[in-house]
């Protein structure tokens, strides 16, 4: 199985839905990747400066050991990841990565992806989008494949959203929850990605008894 979890932007809670969703279905033994492009020692994921850059300054593909560091990859862990790697590139050389990274996901029977870019060369079961209506950027690899996303995660009620460009009947042909990071994901959330995760893996796939124990 497949997961990729997306966004239009950096800081909306992309990190988190990832966390959340291997928290509330730990019995799939999420092997968890971020995936990180870098350009001219800025991160593309943040905007900030970065210690992303490789030695050989093109790729690096690393596997995170501690869950208390507070990276996003250790978060990963915390939430209880099986495995949590990050893969890093130079802007545009996502491709290159690639047979590196599908040797990785060859390993679990279940993966969760933290990217838009990586859409370009993956077909995931499930593609979640983390959408802001309150943070006006949209990044063009957001763009580009926002029509794939399986179902959108609104961080607040898109009425007049400040995205421009983006016409809103992609939300409205497509499920949409209310979402907010560091928060656990609603009931109805919990009960559509049930569902559909029990579909992709043609076994019943609970979550009644982890979100009990809260």
């Amino acid at each position: 199985m497949l997961v990729v979890i997306g966004g239009h932007t950096r800081n909306i809670g992309k990190t988190s839905a990832v966390c959340e969703l291997i928290r509330t279905f730990p019995a799939l033994h999420w092997t968890a990747v971020k995936i990180t492009q870098y350009g001219h020692y800025v991160c593309s994921a943040d905007g900030e400066p970065c210690d992303c850059q490789t030695a050989d300054h093109t790729i690096a593909l690393t596997e995170e050991r501690t869950s208390t560091s507070g990276t996003d990859t250790s978060r990963y862990l915390a939430a209880g990841a099986a495995r949590s790697l990050w893969l890093r590139t130079r802007q545009g050389q996502l491709a290159e990565a690639m047979p590196r990274l599908r040797a990785e996901l060859a390993k679990s029977a279940n993966n969760i992806l933290e990217s838009n870019s990586v859409m370009r060369f993956l077909r995931p079961d499930l593609y979640l989008v983390v959408l802001s209506p309150e943070t006006a950027d949209f990044k063009p690899s957001a763009q580009y494949v926002l029509d794939r996303a399986d179902a959108y995660l609104l961080t607040a009620k898109p009425n007049a959203p400040a995205w421009q460009g983006i016409s809103l009947r992609l939300l409205s042909g497509k499920p949409n929850f209310a979402y907010m990071a560091g928060e656990p994901f609603s009931p109805e959330l919990k009960a559509w990605l049930a569902e559909r995760l029990g579909q992709i893996s043609g076994s019943r796939v609970g979550w009644e008894q982890r979100a009990s124990a809260r």
